[in-house]
């Protein structure tokens, strides 16, 4: 179920929205609609917050993907004065407005930055402010809200989430107040069930339209409107003790774009390269020895916990021997096995044997022969040290180099994809049946 019931009221508390005024209905289609996040670079709890990664994509990210998804809006900006945010702003599909430096200090308001955006830009009609902080939009929360201003003729409407607590008033220290309860009689409490709860902003979007902004400077002007939001996509950040507790919610109802990410059963790694960075040491008698990195076997036990199976390839251009082969098999649990000049064509048979197609492996390499393979693989990867031709065929590159954490950094993307088409199943699960 995507959202409760929506109680619009009037500018004096009165439900309305049945006899809205048909001047606000976009019947014509000409109204410009536009999705603006305001994303300063000086943020105080968290330097950067707009751009930090949470699950893997950009904080900023997770807003644009689902606006620029809804289909809803004529253009989606950010206004900033960052360039490193105005570089992850475009990346995400988003124009850029550079705000002036009037608008870009500490104590600068949200309304100054919101008009100085709309005097630049005179040929927008609709604004709908989302707030960078909430990763839990979904494109249907925007859709599902505009209709309430395009269709039902509210001149602003903005999000809130239902809660249920009850609310005291502060006593000062040596005051010698008392404290008295606000939203409840302490000789009647009631229980969770018996009572609606309070309706609060939770700061995830406001739609308005520009006249009734304009006419009263306010953002919840003129007839308005609230649009309520179920409790699990109501995530806000502030602080540094807020990120792991949002990481976990998005994963599970953050919106992750349309396509279903790839999700693999086989994995692939060289050996050289990329579980050992291409270094194989001799002794002085003559025998070798690979340096492995253990945070690299944790990755691939992580992998196996996943019931994934993975396979470690050396090659015959730069072979181990076989005692080094024994010993790898041992210490990672993994079949190691030797493959050509084009690792492809021993791969094949074995992905067939399996019945798995290309999209259900995923392939680490390091060099030219792994191209072939990184181009085929649902998921593929190379080290950050890997030479710009192989980089190009991946479609993930590790910050780590070869030997130095590439593998379990993989292996975390690999998971991450993993929890992120379970939560999209689970989603459509939850739409389909509510």
């Amino acid at each position: 179920m995507a959202s409760r019931k929506r109680c619009p009221t009037g500018e004096n508390g009165e439900q309305s929205g049945s006899q809205a005024d048909s001047k606000h209905l976009r019947a014509d289609g000409k109204r410009h609609v536009a999705a603006l996040v305001l994303a300063r670079g000086g943020s105080k709890g968290i330097p950067l917050k707009n751009i930090k990664k949470l699950a893997g994509v950009p904080l900023l990210g997770w807003v644009l993907r689902a606006a620029v998804d809804s289909d809803i809006f004529d253009s989606v900006w950010v206004s900033t004065d960052h360039d490193e945010i105005e570089q992850v702003a475009k990346s995400w599909g988003a124009k850029v407005q550079r705000r002036s430096l009037e608008v870009s200090k500490d104590s600068s308001s949200s309304l100054e930055t919101i008009q100085e955006f709309m005097r630049l830009n005179p040929e927008i009609d609709v604004v709908c402010h989302i707030q960078a902080t909430s990763p839990c939009l979904h494109p249907f929360h925007l859709t599902e809200a505009l209709k309430m201003i395009t269709q039902q003729g509210f001149d602003s409407v903005f999000s809130v989430v239902r809660r249920h607590q009850f609310r005291w008033q502060e006593v000062k220290k040596g005051s010698g107040e008392v404290t008295k309860a606000f939203n409840l009689d302490p000789a009647r409490r009631p229980r969770r069930q018996d009572w609606d709860g309070e309706l609060c902003e939770n700061g995830s979007f406001y739609i308005y339209l520009k006249e009734a902004m304009v006419n009263t400077a306010l953002v919840q002007g003129g007839k308005v409107a609230y649009y309520e939001m179920l409790p699990e996509f109501s995530v806000d950040i502030d602080v540094d003790i807020d990120w792991p507790v949002a990481e976990q919610r998005v994963l599970r109802y953050g919106y992750f774009g349309r396509t279903t990410p790839e999700v693999a059963h086989l994995m692939f790694c060289n050996v050289s390269g990329c579980l050992t960075g291409g270094r194989i040491f001799l002794s002085k008698s003559g025998e070798e020895m690979v340096s492995i990195n253990t945070r690299d076997t944790t990755g691939i036990r992580m992998l196996q916990k996943e019931a994934m199976e993975v396979v470690l390839l050396t090659s015959q251009l730069d072979s181990v021997t076989q005692s080094l082969a024994d010993k790898l098999a041992e210490r990672t649990g993994c079949q190691v096995i030797s493959v050509g000049e084009e690792p492809l064509n021993d791969l094949r048979p074995m992905v067939e044997q399996r019945k798995l197609g290309w999209k259900d492996v995923a392939y680490m390499g390091s060099d030219t022969q792994d191209i072939s393979c990184l181009n085929l693989a649902g998921l593929s990867a190379v080290p950050g040290d890997a030479p710009v031709v192989v980089i190009n065929a991946a479609k993930y590159t590790c910050h780590s180099a070869g030997g130095m954490g590439a593998v379990r950094e993989f292996a975390e993307h690999i998971l991450l994809q993993k929890e992120k088409a379970k939560s999209q199943m689970e989603q459509r699960i939850d739409r389909k049946n509510f």
